[in-house]
């Protein structure tokens, strides 16, 4: 990998996809927009390590901030009350691109 696709501060969503098997990006956020507020590295894909079958490129992980308001509907808490999730990058694009 020749480094992160997406800087910190930059506007992100959770692709939406439902495969089978072992997967690393919560259903709960598929399809939220948060942001890069960090950019923890690269490491193996653990959705092909959990069958033992990875040999292909490290993908970089990121932590994304949420405001609860975007994650919930009806949360009732403080409107500046976030969440983080670390997310790896092939489940995220740019909030602009077109959910896949």
């Amino acid at each position: 990998m020749s480094g992160p696709r997406f800087p910190v501060g930059a506007p992100v969503r959770i692709r939406r996809a439902w495969p089978p098997g072992h997967v690393r990006a919560p259903w709960y956020l598929r399809g939220r927009s948060g942001a890069i507020c960090h950019i923890i590295g690269e490491f193996g894909n653990p959705e092909e390590m959990a069958y033992g079958r990875y040999d292909g490129p490290k993908l970089m992980l990121y932590r994304v901030r949420f405001r609860q308001v975007d994650v919930w509907p009806d949360y009732a808490g403080p409107p500046q009350d976030t969440l983080q999730v670390e997310v790896y990058e092939n489940w995220l694009e740019a909030a602009g691109e077109e959910a896949a």
